[in-house]
């Protein structure tokens, strides 16, 4: 069913597109900054500092960061190897991070010949526990008691 008042011709608003095309084409101001002249200069000087100076210094932290995640993780973990993975991303760092994904698979293992070797896959020297502290305050309180006898029986001869 073709309805001829609805159809549209094709050259129906020849003029009003030629009006538009032109008003497109005409040429107008372009304004890259809302800064102009001394200011413009002053806000290009700083953003060139931050960029030359913090940007590295964001970029050397956060790659810092990152390479030590292994390390913490493996002393969260009291992972019995955690020194050889710190020493792993220490030179992940310096060899570009080439063996920082193998000090994350490390420190996300299990350490199956720890366990067999000790019988636990954690190694408890990593965390202090509450009897171990109150066994020092202990040795520490008799050690001062033996030099307080000791200084009295040498000032009493």
């Amino acid at each position: 069913m073709n309805y001829p008042s609805l159809q549209k011709s094709k050259h129906q608003f020849p003029v009003a597109g030629a009006l538009a095309w032109l008003l497109l084409a005409q040429p107008s101001q372009a304004h890259a900054s809302l800064f102009h002249g001394e200011t413009l200069d002053a806000v290009a000087n700083g953003i060139a500092w931050v960029v030359i100076i913090v940007g590295p210094i964001i970029g050397i932290v956060a790659f810092w960061l990152v390479h030590i995640l292994p390390e913490k993780i493996a002393e969260k973990k009291k992972h019995p190897q955690a020194k050889a993975i710190q020493c792993v991303c220490l030179l992940s760092l310096a060899f570009g991070g080439m063996l920082w994904p193998f000090a994350w698979l490390w420190a996300y293992t299990k350490p199956v010949i720890h366990k067999m070797a000790y019988g636990t896959d954690v190694d408890e020297s990593h965390g202090h526990n509450q009897e171990d502290h109150a066994e020092l305050l202990k040795l520490k309180s008799q050690v001062s008691e033996l030099e307080a006898k000791i200084a009295k029986k040498g000032v009493q001869s």
